[in-house]
């Protein structure tokens, strides 16, 4: 006879309730009652199930630690229940499930199973819905987690993209303010000199070579170097501050032209000329710079917005790869640079679109370049090719790292199965590529060597 006290608490308990008393009976008279203490771990990383657990009282909890801290995954509670459950594929835990609260359990072994989908036809459908709602808390957690990381790894690259543009910005914003101050100064003492149209025509001839393209004949540090100490000893042997000598070398402004001008002016004349002439070059010098830095942040804005798709409603719509696949490789650019590997990129020109939500397909696109630069080693190569192939779009990512051993090539698409160290990998990224190929009907497959791994995503084109 099972014991009054127990058929009282599974006729109460949240998940088993609707059961009839019969269903109560039999897992009562069939199952193992346990007292687990804290600290306990009923399922251990790695190794599967092997009962079905009902949690009568207490609390047991799976923690991961993805290199941010442990953080809780998934959890039961009194009125729950876990384990391994009938129609089951027994997969194992990411992490210990362990006990956080003095728990209560009732046991029942996998070897009856069969007996229990024979006799609570009731527990058995629960399970079911069970085991579809903790698949789908699993799946949510997994992808919330893996858009935190790929966030992460968004504003990583994107702060290192910024900053440099941002820095020479600011430093070119200051030396500005500095130009145009010598520029005031030399403009007062050229206008005080009262110079003649001839004089002022020479003069206008010479500044007139700072806005040509490709002002500086130097071809190398080494040539500017020798063009600035020619042009300080042409301005020491006439009287000329050789403080201009830096900002004319940066032009193309050649020592003849400084002959003439210097032949149609006196010594104090001509120092405040060239002196006017050198803070205008460098003004406008500065201003080409400004321009270029704010033009790259607002590439770089321009790439985030077209890689997250912030403007677009998450649903599908016609998605054009070649930008996203461009937007994906700035993002990654700063960890690309770091390694000194070089992408080669080969998209066929005449695309048609994918039918997708366009910041998923950007987040397969990350996701398989950042592990395949992970994979690389420095000065390594990646090759990012699509084409159309048989009326679907075809990308393959390529890398010549040292390929994937073939006795794990079988589990890499598995959650959680990661080869990277602790905090470096989650084993979610490929998981997830998988998860979003197939939601857009599509497949991705990996052949994997020494030398060569590519994976092959393929997706139906835009109709």
């Amino acid at each position: 006879m099972a014991d009054p006290d127990l058929l009282a608490r599974l006729a109460r308990h949240r998940a088993l309730s609707s059961a009839p008393p019969a269903e109560h009976a039999w897992l009562a008279e069939h199952g193992t009652l346990r007292s687990l203490a804290v600290g306990d771990v009923v399922t251990r990383k790695g190794e599967s199930a092997t009962t079905m657990i009902i949690l009568l009282t207490g609390h047991l909890v799976i923690r991961v630690d993805r290199g941010a801290g442990a953080h809780k995954i998934f959890e039961w509670r009194g009125g729950d229940i876990g384990g391994l459950m009938p129609y089951s594929r027994g997969a194992s835990p990411p992490a210990d499930a362990v006990v956080e609260e003095a728990a209560e359990i009732l046991e029942i072994d996998r070897a009856l199973f069969p007996d229990v989908i024979r006799e609570c036809p009731v527990v058995s459908a629960t399970m079911v819905h069970a085991m579809v709602d903790r698949a789908r808390k699993f799946t949510s957690g997994d992808h919330r987690d893996e858009k935190l990381i790929s966030l992460g790894k968004l504003a990583a690259g994107l702060a290192h993209e910024l900053n440099n543009p941002a820095a020479a910005a600011v430093r070119s914003a200051k030396a500005l303010r500095e130009a145009l101050d010598g520029a005031e100064a030399a403009a007062r003492r050229l206008g005080a000199a009262q110079l003649s149209e001839t004089q002022l025509a020479a003069i206008d001839a010479v500044r007139a070579a700072c806005g040509r393209d490709g002002a500086s004949p130097a071809s190398s540090a080494m040539a500017r170097a020798d063009r600035e100490d020619e042009l300080a000893a042409w301005l020491a042997a006439h009287a000329a501050s050789e403080r201009c000598a830096g900002s004319l070398a940066e032009t193309s402004i050649t020592l003849a032209a400084l002959d003439r001008l210097a032949a149609t002016l006196g010594p104090d004349e001509l120092d405040a000329s060239l002196q006017w002439i050198a803070a205008g070059c460098q003004v406008r010098a500065l201003a080409s710079n400004i321009e270029t830095a704010a033009s790259r942040i607002s590439s770089m804005v321009a790439a985030v917005k077209g890689f997250t798709f912030m403007d677009h409603a998450p649903s599908p719509e016609p998605v054009d790869i070649r930008r996203g696949i461009a937007d994906t490789l700035m993002m990654l650019g700063a960890k690309a640079r770091t390694k000194s590997v070089v992408f080669a990129i080969q998209l066929a020109t005449e695309l048609p679109c994918a039918h997708a939500v366009g910041a998923e397909l950007n987040q397969i696109w990350m996701n398989l370049m950042d592990n395949a630069l992970d994979a690389v080693a420095p000065g390594g190569r990646i090759e990012v090719n699509a084409a159309q192939v048989n009326g679907r779009l075809v990308v393959r990512i390529i890398d010549d790292g040292p390929g994937i051993p073939a006795e794990i090539q079988g589990r890499i698409f598995d959650p959680f199965f990661t080869t990277k160290g602790v905090g470096k990998g989650t084993g979610l990224g490929l998981d997830i590529v998988r998860r979003l190929v197939q939601q857009h009907d599509g497949e991705v497959e990996v052949e994997s060597r020494a030398g060569h791994t590519e994976f092959r995503v393929t997706l139906p084109a835009a109709t």
